[in-house]
C-alpha cells in the first residue's frame, strides 16, 4: 500500500493588501531635474542658504524627497524624527553638539540623522540629498 503524497497550493496574490506600503522608486530624471524654490533656510545664521525641494508622495508617514541648500550655515536642535539621506553632490560640514565632532559629507555619502540629534550644517557647496525621514 503506497502512502499518499501531499500536495502543496500556492496562492498568488490578485490584489495588494491596503495595509501594505508601495515601493517607491525615484527615477534619474526625478533626483536630478529642477526643484522648486522654497526660500531661506529657517534658523540660518550664516551665508545664505536658499532650499530648493521636490517631496515625493509616500502614502506614509515618512516624508521623502529631493533637497538643495545653497552655502550657509544654521544649527539644529533636537531633531523630532530620523532622516537618512545619501549625499547627490556638493559639500557640507556636519557638527554634532554632544562630543563636537565635525566631519565632511560629499557626493555618495550616507548620513543619518537620528531623532533627538543636536547638531550643526554648514554648507560648503552646494548639497544636493535624497532624503527620508520617519
Amino acid at each position: 500500500m503506497s502512502t499518499p503524497r501531499a500536495t502543496t497550493t500556492t496562492t498568488v496574490p490578485t490584489n495588494r493588501r491596503q495595509d501594505v506600503p508601495a515601493a517607491i522608486r525615484l527615477s534619474r530624471r526625478e533626483v536630478e531635474g529642477d526643484l522648486a524654490p522654497a526660500g531661506r533656510r529657517p534658523g540660518a545664521d550664516t551665508g545664505d542658504p536658499q532650499v530648493r525641494s521636490r517631496p515625493v508622495t509616500s502614502g506614509g508617514p515618512e516624508r521623502i524627497g529631493v533637497w538643495e541648500c545653497a552655502p550657509g550655515g544654521w544649527a539644529v536642535e533636537n531633531r523630532l524624527d530620523t532622516e537618512t539621506c545619501v549625499i547627490l553632490s556638493g559639500r557640507a560640514r556636519i557638527t554634532d553638539r554632544d562630543g563636537g565632532r565635525t566631519f565632511e559629507i560629499s557626493a555618495g555619502d550616507l548620513l543619518v540623522l537620528p531623532a533627538g540629534w543636536s547638531g550643526r550644517w554648514d554648507v560648503v557647496e552646494t548639497v544636493r540629498k535624497v532624503f527620508v525621514t520617519c
